[in-house]
């Protein structure tokens, strides 16, 4: 198993077209992978469970795959988190 903790940094959080890049992105792994925020945990691929997290920028998600790929399934999700789904330019 691999994990890793990221925060949202997009304006508007984890909203549906985040959600939808985000489950897409996850569909492409064979690992199973899960995410949390807060006390709540949904499949990434998963467009509505990834909504009904509520993770609204600033909050903190926890992206944890297992399987052959889990390595790249996380990072990929993670930089994708960290681009800020590419909606807004990074800041510096």
């Amino acid at each position: 198993m691999f994990a890793r903790t990221m925060r949202i940094l997009n304006r508007t959080g984890l909203h549906a077209r985040p959600a939808t890049l985000f489950a897409e992105t996850a569909s492409r792994f064979r690992s199973a992978i899960r995410v949390s925020a807060g006390n709540q945990e949904t499949d990434a691929r998963s467009m509505l469970g990834l909504m009904l997290l509520e993770a609204i920028s600033g909050s903190e998600v926890t992206i944890e795959a297992q399987g052959e790929d889990e390595v790249a399934a996380v990072n990929s999700l993670a930089d994708l988190v960290a681009r800020r789904f590419d909606e807004e330019p990074p800041q510096e």
